[in-house]
Order: C-alpha cells, then sequence, then structure tokens
C-alpha cells in the first residue's frame, strides 16, 4: 500500500461512519413513503449526489458507483410518476368529454325529436283539417280534388318523417365521431401509464442492483475484517 494511499483510506472510513446516521433515515424513510413519493425521490437523490461525488474525490469506485445508480433509479421513479400522473389527468379529462359529447349529442337528439314530432302532430293536423273541409264540401267539389288534397297532406307526412330520419343519422355520426376522438385520447393516456410502468420496472431493476452491488461490499467488508 502506496502511503498516499492512507489519508484517503481513513477518509474512506470517517465517511461511512458519517454515513451511519443517513442510512438510518433511508430505513426510515423506506418504511414510512412509496418508492415513488417526492420527499423519498429528493433525499435519496441527494444522497446518491453525495456518495458519488465522495467516491470520485475518495478514489472509491464502488462509492461512486452506487452514488450513481441510487441517482439514477431516483430520477427514473421521479419521471415515472410524473408520466403516471400525467397519464391519468388525460385519461380522466378524455373520460370528461365523452361525457359531455354523449350529453350534447343526446340533448340534440331529444330536442330533434320533439321537432320533428311538432311538424308530423302539425302535419297530421293540417291533414285531418283539409279532409274536414273537403267532407264538407264534397257536395260541391269533384272526387278529383279531393284525392289530390289527401295526396298532399301525404306528402308533408312523409316530408316530415324523412326529416326526421335525416337528422337522426347526423346525429349518430355526430355522437361516433365524438366516441372515436376520446377513445383515441383514452389510447394516448394508456399508453403513457404503460410507459410510465416500465419507467418504474426499470427503477426497480436499478435498485436491485444497487442492492446486490451493497450486499457484495459487505461481503468483502466482512471477508476482509475476518482475514
Amino acid at each position: 500500500m502506496r502511503i498516499t494511499s492512507v489519508p484517503f483510506a481513513l477518509l474512506r472510513f470517517q465517511y461511512q461512519i458519517a454515513r451511519f446516521p443517513l442510512q438510518l433515515i433511508e430505513q426510515q424513510m423506506a418504511a414510512r413513503l412509496t418508492s415513488d413519493a417526492p420527499a423519498r425521490l429528493f433525499y435519496e437523490r441527494s444522497v446518491g449526489a453525495l456518495d458519488a461525488t465522495v467516491g470520485r474525490l475518495l478514489g472509491d469506485p464502488e462509492l461512486e458507483k452506487r452514488g450513481a445508480a441510487l441517482v439514477e433509479r431516483s430520477d427514473a421513479l421521479g419521471r415515472a410518476a410524473h408520466l403516471d400522473a400525467t397519464a391519468t389527468q388525460k385519461r380522466e379529462q378524455a373520460d370528461d368529454e365523452l361525457k359531455a359529447k354523449r350529453d350534447e349529442a343526446f340533448q340534440h337528439q331529444k330536442e330533434a325529436r320533439t321537432a320533428t314530432a311538432q311538424e308530423v302532430e302539425q302535419a297530421k293536423s293540417t291533414a285531418e283539417e283539409r279532409t274536414r273541409v273537403a267532407a264538407e264540401t264534397a257536395a260541391q267539389r269533384s272526387a278529383a280534388v279531393k284525392q289530390q288534397a289527401d295526396e298532399a297532406a301525404a306528402r308533408r307526412v312523409n316530408s316530415a318523417e324523412a326529416a326526421t330520419r335525416d337528422e337522426q343519422a347526423k346525429i349518430r355520426a355526430a355522437e361516433q365521431q365524438a366516441t372515436a376522438a376520446a377513445a383515441s385520447k383514452r389510447e394516448d393516456a394508456q399508453a403513457q401509464l404503460g410507459e410510465a410502468a416500465g419507467k418504474r420496472a426499470q427503477a426497480d431493476r436499478v435498485e436491485q442492483l444497487a442492492d446486490a452491488e451493497k450486499r457484495k461490499r459487505q461481503a468483502e467488508r466482512a471477508n476482509t475484517t475476518r482475514a
């Protein structure tokens, strides 16, 4: 061992002692907070940055690697939580828009049915009135005039019913378009949820690697102590 490496070894040992309270805080936060809680992520990232910096300055590659892994895990979990929240917000917004479109389409359909029913009723009333008048003046009018009046009334009824069918077709087309747009937004939200889940899985893998590295280092220290 070189003489110049002795101060660094001593500093590394002193840092391990100084870091022991931080480990206790990490254990308490792990028991109380979820893995993606903002406070826990901020703390873990700060500690990871500190480990990485101290490891680099003291020539401890394992400490530097462990700190960098902790920073990467915290950043990944933070991004995953942000994506999850964004996707959830978009999904809720898509659901609200879909409900609003359906309510609007239902209201339009209801108004169209009411207006059409009034037109049909008015046409029937007019037809009945013309029939009554034609019956009263049947003695003065010929059979051809009566038939002409009946045909005119029938055409108005048919025209009103055709208008009803056209309006309902337009309403159904608008509702289908609104439903398709809302469904597309929900698919985008689901895709972001999937991306967030992937980020979280990646963060878990990084954490597992960091834990494995930590256990390996502890085992090496234990073997060194026994030797």
